[in-house]
C-alpha cells in the first residue's frame, strides 16, 4: 500500500477521487491501482521518473485515454459523486469540466481571437462572447500583451504566450479541473515563471492537477504532491512533508537526486 497522508479537503468535498485506477496499453500494465483525492482550488503535483506513469494517471481524469488505441481503464474516477466511466457518462461533456493543457502549446491556425472562442463557439455558447474572451486572456494573464492585436495570427506569438494563450482556451469553456501535462518544459525560464504566477492565481478558482519532471517547480507551486514510480503511487501528500520529511525510501531517494 502507499503511504498517503491525512489530506485536508478543507471541509469540501473532494474534486475528484481515483479509486483502484489501473491502467493497460494491451497487456502492458501503465498505472496500478492508483487511489488518490484531489482536495478543491489546489495544485496537485505528479512526479517520478520517466515512464511511471505521471501523464497516463492524467489522462485517465478525464477520459483523454479514451483516445489512445489498445488503451483499457479499470476502476473508478468519481467527479461530483459519478464515476467518469460510467457508461452514462459523455467523454466530451467530461473533457468540457475537466479541462487539459499540453505539453508544448498547440494553439489552432486560427487569430488568437478565434483561438479563444472556439470552445465556447462549439458548445453553443449565446452569451457575449467579446466579454467571455477578454475575461478568459485575463485569466491566462495575457489581455495585457495581445489586447490590441486579437486578429492576429496565434502563431504569431512567443512560446510562453502560445501557453497562456491554450490556458485561457481551455478556460473559456468554465471547467470545474484544469490537468497540465508538464505546461512548461518547452518554455525558457522567464515564461515558466509566468506559468508557476498563473498557476498560483488560477487555484483561487479551479482545482490544477500538474505533472512535472522539474521537483523546484514542483516544490514551489504545488499544495500536494504524489509521487509514482514504475505504474505504482509510492507516496502522496503534502508537498513540504514529500520534499523535507518522505516516509517512504524510494521517496526521499527521488527528490534528493539519487534515481530519476
Amino acid at each position: 500500500m502507499p503511504t498517503i497522508y491525512d489530506i485536508d479537503t478543507g471541509g469540501k468535498a473532494p474534486a475528484l477521487e481515483a479509486r483502484d485506477l489501473s491502467v493497460f496499453y494491451g497487456s502492458k500494465v501503465a498505472v496500478k491501482e492508483i487511489s488518490l483525492t484531489i482536495p478543491a482550488n489546489r495544485v496537485v503535483a505528479l512526479i517520478g521518473p520517466s515512464g511511471c506513469g505521471k501523464s497516463t494517471l492524467l489522462r485517465c481524469l478525464n477520459r483523454m485515454n479514451d483516445l489512445v488505441s489498445g488503451a483499457r481503464v479499470e476502476g473508478e474516477v468519481a467527479f461530483r459523486g459519478k464515476n467518469l466511466y460510467d457508461t452514462d457518462v459523455d467523454p466530451v461533456e467530461v473533457r468540457r469540466r475537466i479541462g487539459m493543457v499540453f505539453q508544448k502549446p498547440n494553439p489552432f491556425p486560427k487569430s488568437i481571437y478565434e483561438n479563444t472562442a472556439f470552445g465556447p463557439r462549439i458548445n453553443g455558447f449565446r452569451g457575449d462572447l467579446d466579454s467571455l474572451v477578454e475575461q478568459s486572456l485575463r485569466q491566462a494573464a495575457l489581455w495585457d500583451e495581445v489586447h490590441d492585436r486579437l486578429s492576429d495570427s496565434a502563431y504569431a506569438l512567443s512560446g510562453g504566450q502560445q501557453q497562456r494563450l491554450c490556458i485561457a482556451r481551455t478556460l473559456a469553456v468554465k471547467p470545474e479541473i484544469v490537468l497540465m501535462d508538464e505546461p512548461a518544459s518547452a518554455l525558457d525560464p522567464i515564461a515558466t515563471q509566468r506559468i508557476e504566477e498563473l498557476i498560483y492565481e488560477l487555484k483561487k478558482e479551479y482545482t490544477i492537477i500538474i505533472v512535472t519532471h522539474n521537483m523546484q517547480q514542483a516544490a514551489r507551486i504545488s499544495d500536494y504532491t504524489a509521487f509514482l514510480y514504475m505504474g505504482e503511487l509510492i507516496e502522496y501528500g503534502p508537498t513540504e512533508s514529500i520534499f523535507t520529511n518522505p516516509r517512504e525510501e524510494r521517496t526521499e531517494a527521488y527528490v534528493t537526486g539519487r534515481f530519476g
